[in-house]
């Protein structure tokens, strides 16, 4: 049974104990690891597990945790609203976190 989580605070807590401690953004080109300062594209992540949230008072205000790995082994999250890809975020990257 997969593991699920009360609240987004909860969940991002016990997967930095899991050892997912690097925090991902989404840019253009990619994921940017802010603190390592470096860019992964798409091709070179996999999104091992999800988890959605809803806002308590507004369901509109939705999130999705990504659990992520890279080719060169780090391991992070990623905090995104459900289903809103503002900027240039490329069309491989909406595949890639797209939830099937």
């Amino acid at each position: 049974m997969e593991k699920s989580y009360d609240s987004l605070s909860v969940a991002i807590n016990e997967l930095k104990k899991e050892g997912y401690t690097e925090d991902f953004n989404l840019c253009d080109a990619g994921i940017e690891n802010k603190a390592k300062k470096n860019i992964h594209k798409a091709v070179n992540l996999n999104v091992l597990k999800y988890y959605r949230f809803e806002g308590q008072t507004n369901p509109d205000d939705s999130t999705i945790l990504y659990v992520i790995e890279t080719s060169t082994g780090e391991r992070g999250l990623l905090v995104d609203a459900y289903g809103v890809y503002a900027g240039n975020v490329s069309l491989e990257m909406i595949e890639k976190l797209k939830i099937h």
